[in-house]
């Protein structure tokens, strides 16, 4: 493909007006910008009714939670590709007024602080943890120990167990350091939530589990992600009828139905009441975020995210990579969808307890199902979600090309800025030419001291694609290389 490359120099731009009389600091986000916030967030009615009554809160209090946890999600994303080996994970507190980010040095900690969260210095990594956690996933866990996970308050390696000593035996076998685990005493006794009972679901035989979210994949006719022990590669489903064409479990817990032809998929998520939540993107919550459920036995509940990347040790096997929520569910839930705001993020596996007495549940996160069968969310296409990059970016009135090796960045339109003199659209298109590649894109604008990030496209691959609807300003684009090495092309459009 032949790609044309703009030059400032004493050419004018369709609709881009390139400055170059004022000085503009070159600050970058490692200098500490804040963080990109999608203006448009816009939960629906029935997510703010949920966390209304869920967390007893009224409507006013509920928007305000949603809005800071969104707020969480995107500053957690930025700064975890930001602060690289120094990101010691991050929390909300119970009302999430306080966003506390872990890290393991000063400078970082200007960082966090930068982007209006709460450093905190702490000893260990979540890389670090990460790696402890890996130690106790290879290690033979008794049934006694219900599940480890990471968690960023303590520091350590949480391991829930009804046998504190044999926890500590399971501990010594996996030859990791002590001090980087904690023993927390449990009843939980986890299984996966299937059950042969009737519902508004789909069948597999005489079982029955939920459906997750649409999705589809090119070269057939779509279907939906659910949870891996509903059922096997090649087992048939009905209402709706298909095939499971990937599954995994244990290890992980997900899979993916490919419906049959005629069924129409749909960007929603029943509420069992009448009502329909849509969904309209899969940006990863904060721990402490709010987050709603929705399962064909007991219907739309809501709860805390209180671990990421949690070990459930089930008597099949252990599953990894798990997030534990305080939500309860039961079984024939497993494979349901669960939702923060309105981002998806991950299908029902399994959990102790019922929605009478309460319980923890825990989701496989819905952007790992996604990247491992090559799958897209089915979503409205709104509140948060950048529409898809087109086919390739050359066509844009506003064309720019460069390379980048995994971890830096560049700044467009050439290393430099724009100005705009009203209300306008700023559309950025990122084509990457490799398609091994995680590139980002990031529209930043100037506020009289520093560049601020103002929208951002950052999905795991590499092209990307953002529209944004800002003030009168300076502008410019960031390009950063997320992981690999490529060349690209930019394209700028103003309407």
């Amino acid at each position: 493909m032949n790609r044309r490359r703009a030059t400032l120099t004493g050419v004018a731009l369709t609709a881009l007006a390139v400055v170059t009389a004022i000085t503009v600091p070159a600050t970058t986000a490692s200098g500490g910008v804040a963080p990109a916030i999608d203006d448009s967030f816009a939960p629906s009615s029935e997510i703010v009714a949920a966390v209304q009554r869920d967390f007893k809160l009224t409507k006013e209090e509920a928007l305000a939670r949603l809005a800071r946890e969104d707020r969480a999600s995107r500053t957690e994303s930025a700064l975890r590709k930001e602060l690289g080996a120094a990101f010691g994970g991050a929390y909300l507190n119970a009302d999430a007024t306080t966003f506390t980010v872990n890290v393991t040095n000063a400078a970082a900690a200007a960082k966090v602080r930068g982007m209006g969260a709460t450093p905190r210095l702490l000893d260990r990594s979540e890389r670090e943890l990460n790696a402890v956690k890996t130690r106790l996933d290879a290690a033979s866990a008794p049934r006694s120990v219900a599940g480890w996970h990471v968690d960023p308050v303590s520091n350590t390696v949480v391991v829930l167990a009804n046998d504190v000593a044999a926890a500590e035996k399971f501990i010594a076998n996996a030859g990791v350091t002590k001090d980087a685990v904690s023993v927390v005493q449990t009843s939980e006794s986890p299984r996966p939530l299937i059950d042969v009972i009737g519902g508004n679901a789909y069948y597999i035989g005489g079982a029955r589990c939920s459906i997750g979210f649409s999705v589809t994949r090119s070269g057939t006719n779509g279907g939906f992600v659910t949870a891996g022990h509903c059922g096997r590669t090649g087992n048939s489903t009905t209402q709706p009828s298909g095939v499971f064409r990937g599954s995994s479990f244990p290890g992980n817990d997900y899979a993916w139905v490919e419906v049959s032809s005629g069924n129409t998929l749909r960007p929603w998520v029943n509420r069992y009441n009448g009502t329909t939540v849509t969904v309209a993107g899969s940006t990863e919550a904060a721990i402490g975020a709010s987050v709603c459920r929705s399962g064909s036995t007991t219907g739309w509940r809501c709860g805390t995210i209180q671990a990421k990347n949690a070990t459930v040790n089930y008597a099949q096997g252990s599953v990894s990579g798990l997030t534990r929520t305080n939500a309860c569910a039961e079984p024939g839930d497993s494979g349901g969808s669960w939702l923060s705001g309105n981002q998806a993020q991950g299908v029902t596996s399994g959990g102790s307890g019922n929605c009478t007495t309460g319980g923890t549940t825990y989701f496989q996160p819905v952007n790992e199902i996604l990247a491992a069968y090559g799958l897209t969310l089915v979503t409205s296409g709104g509140g948060g979600s950048n529409p898809p990059p087109p086919s390739g970016c050359a066509s844009y009135p506003n064309v720019f090309t460069g390379s980048l090796s995994s971890g830096g960045s560049a700044y467009q339109p050439n290393g430099s800025y724009y100005y705009v003199s009203s209300t306008r659209t700023h559309q950025g298109c990122l084509d990457a030419s490799s398609s091994s590649v995680d590139f980002d894109l990031y529209l930043q604008k100037w506020n009289g001291s520093s560049w601020v990030n103002v929208a951002s496209s950052t999905s795991p691959g590499p092209d990307e694609s953002l529209s944004y609807t800002g003030t009168a300003g300076y502008y410019r684009f960031r390009i950063h290389a997320y992981s690999g090495s490529s060349s690209y092309t930019l394209g700028i459009r103003l309407s």
